[in-house]
């Protein structure tokens, strides 16, 4: 068995909370499986030093990253540092960079869970996201001209590649078929306000649709799409989606399967040309930092993907397996879960789980 070389970036708020325990997992996996192992170099990279140094990252900072197998991320985002700083000092550029264009969001509703909607057994939410990562609406593309002035104009400019747009919806139909559940596909969309690049997003998913006549497949526009999470979630399979609308969809993915801190992400680079990156989908969330209190559920579960991704099947399962158990007995769980569990002892629970 191969040494994984990961590259470890917790960044800011809970981030080196939950980061320090799906190292944990990782030890426990590698120990129990002889010949595998995982070298793990940390990168102090965040809001603490771009005080320090004016970025968040150093300038050959991709560089660095670029010769190690995978990228385990935290969180970034500071209190005192404007959000668009930060995302697009660190992660945004990771993403772009190593051409992860594949954003994979699961979202489930396990036993054990209280889902907030009404009526929600385990299973009903079961669902896959796949968000478009590196263009859409959240291309750096646009500018301000006359800034602090009654003429003051902006413009900010969605990008729609035919590469990029091709390539999520396509990655989202393949994985229908592998996961063979309803084997349904919806895209979402607004072309009924944006007549361009909404509309091509459109052309472009019923080609692709052609060569899969055995999916069923739906577009809704994304008022409708978020309606229907709340409505009727057990009526969508694998959902695909702009980088924004997708963004906006497994937030609310993750709460109704009963907390944000369940949802883990992958950012794919399919063509496997550069390291893909795996994180929990909530973020620096700062009301908690420093309590021990946040659940580490989520990146646990994104280091399964990464195992999954790095060919690493069996044990992705086992850390999946172990997961769903801790859910389910509700023996060890967080604060956001209804328990009083810290962030460490989950994880060990995991781990015990792992052992067995």
């Amino acid at each position: 068995m191969p040494d994984y070389k990961l590259a470890v970036i917790a960044g800011d708020g809970v981030g080196p909370e939950v980061i320090s325990e799906g190292r944990k997992v990782l030890d426990a996996v590698a120990g129990s499986n002889p010949g595998l192992s995982f070298t793990c170099t940390e990168f102090p990279w965040g809001s603490d030093y771009y005080r320090e140094t004016g970025n968040l990252m150093p300038d050959d900072g991709i560089e660095q990253l670029a010769a190690h197998d995978a990228i385990l991320f935290g969180a970034v985002g500071d209190p005192n540092i404007p959000d668009h700083i930060t995302l697009h000092g660190l992660l945004l550029p990771m993403r772009r960079s190593f051409d992860q264009g594949v954003c994979i969001r699961p979202a489930y509703l396990y036993p054990g869970v209280k889902s907030p909607l009404a009526g929600k057994k385990a299973g009903d939410v079961d669902l896959v996201i796949f968000r478009e990562n590196t263009e859409g609406e959240y291309a750096p593309i646009g500018g301000r001209l006359y800034p602090g002035t009654a003429h003051e104009t902006v413009i900010q400019t969605n990008v729609f590649t035919r590469r990029g747009t091709e390539r999520i919806i396509r990655a989202a139909f393949e994985y229908c078929v592998r996961r063979n559940k309803k084997n349904k596909v919806t895209s979402v969309t607004k072309s009924n306000a944006q007549a361009f690049g909404m509309v091509f997003w459109d052309e472009v998913f019923r080609e692709v649709a052609a060569e899969f006549p055995s999916i069923e497949t739906e577009s809704l526009l994304v008022d409708r799409a978020c309606m229907d999470f709340v409505r009727w979630p057990e009526e969508f399979d694998v959902v695909v989606a702009s980088n924004l609308f997708a963004d906006i969809l497994s937030d609310i993915a993750a709460v109704i399967t009963g907390s944000m801190g369940l949802a883990p992400s992958a950012n794919i680079n399919p063509e496997r040309r550069h390291p893909s990156m795996f994180e929990p989908v909530h973020g620096a969330a700062f009301d908690i930092t420093g309590k021990g209190i946040a659940n580490p559920l989520a990146t646990i579960s994104a280091v399964a993907m990464m195992l999954d991704h790095l060919g690493e099947h069996e044990a992705a399962q086992k850390v999946d397996g172990a997961v769903a158990r801790c859910l389910n007995e509700r023996k060890v769980i967080t604060p956001d879960l209804g328990g009083n569990a810290t962030t460490s002892q989950v994880a060990d629970e995991v781990v015990r789980l792992l052992a067995e």
